[in-house]
């Protein structure tokens, strides 16, 4: 059934896009100096209790930037199911979508910062389980300029020919589909992208996803690759190196924009918010790599996965005042 909280301060627009798929509640430690030892206790100032999850990431980040957005994903019937819900109305996001069941408890991430490392993520599923390729329908029928897809691999009933049968329906309704995966650890992730790929406008995964699903090292080579089964436009992203962005007009090797680091969560999904919000606007491939990039160096200036995020003047303002290295591969 359909979450019923307050409606987003944006309803009275048709959201432009519509993120779809993961949602988690995730409980985010700071830096902390170190790992504890077995039974050790170590103080913090705070822990951050905050939405996480590609979909969710991803839609508050385009509200923040302006972009009117709607969710469709499932939580549970529980306090964290809850809190989910009202924290994407709080930022919003149009909630219509987002399905409540008592099957499943919300899906939750412990996250765990460590100076100088990158983060350690404990994960239950819980809710997304239950995600399927239907859920879609409804958004599709409403024709959203974007349907962006946050973390597929992770939702064991979204299966790849159901997706691919949604992405190529949208695309025929003028929607541009955007696909962005995360992959839980070796597996077989080939086949189910190759099903996807040739209805994808966009796909974005970064450097080690890619590297699971192909078994290539290289982002420049992980580009091609994916470009070559049919996705139109790959952007690999690579941390602190940048990212590689290959279409048929462009290969382009992109870099990074100065910023104070702090928590890596949520910065590959505030890429993907300004990437979209780019699009939204027409702008060309580097000037849309620009903005999600000033978006992603923004998110990691805070702890959590969406609160350090440029507003789109921020955004601007960032923009016009840092330069980033972008150059043409041969």
């Amino acid at each position: 059934m359909p979450v019923s909280p307050p409606q987003p301060a944006n309803s009275g627009q048709p959201a432009r896009v519509a993120c779809a798929g993961l949602v988690v509640v995730d409980h985010v430690t700071p830096p902390l100096p170190r790992m504890p030892r077995a039974g050790e206790l170590v103080a913090v100032d705070g822990l951050v209790l905050n939405i996480g999850g590609g979909a969710a990431n991803t839609a508050a980040d385009l509200a923040r930037l302006g972009v009117p957005t709607s969710i469709c994903a499932r939580v549970g019937d529980d306090i964290f199911g809850q809190f989910a819900a009202r924290t994407l109305v709080a930022h919003g996001v149009d909630v219509r979508d987002l399905l409540i069941g008592s099957e499943h408890e919300t899906s939750q991430t412990l996250i765990v910062n460590v100076k100088g490392e990158d983060r350690r993520f404990i994960h239950s599923v819980g809710a997304n389980r239950e995600f399927t390729p239907e859920d879609l329908d409804p958004v599709l029928d409403r024709a959203p300029s974007v349907l962006y897809i946050g973390y597929f691999l992770l939702m064991p009933r979204l299966d790849p020919s159901g997706l691919a049968a949604r992405f190529a329906r949208a695309r025929k309704a003028g929607t541009i589909t955007f696909l962005d995966v995360a992959t839980p650890g070796p597996g077989d992730y080939l086949g189910p992208i190759k099903a996807v790929l040739p209805h994808t406008d966009l796909f974005v995964p970064n450097t080690d996803e890619a590297a699971l699903i192909l078994g290539e090292e290289d982002p420049v080579r992980q580009a091609l690759a994916f470009h070559e089964m049919g996705a139109r436009r790959v952007v690999v992203t690579c941390g602190e190196r940048g990212a590689v962005s290959v279409s048929a007009e462009n290969r382009l090797r992109v870099g990074v924009y100065p910023t104070q680091f702090v928590d890596g969560s949520g910065g590959g999904d505030a890429f993907n918010a300004g990437y979209i919000a780019g699009l939204l606007d027409d702008l060309s491939e580097e000037d849309c790599l620009r903005l999600a990039s000033a978006a992603g160096a923004s998110c990691v200036r805070a702890v959590g996965t969406t609160a350090g995020v440029f507003t789109r003047g921020e955004a601007e303002d960032f923009m016009a005042r840092h330069r980033l290295a972008i150059e043409t591969l041969s």
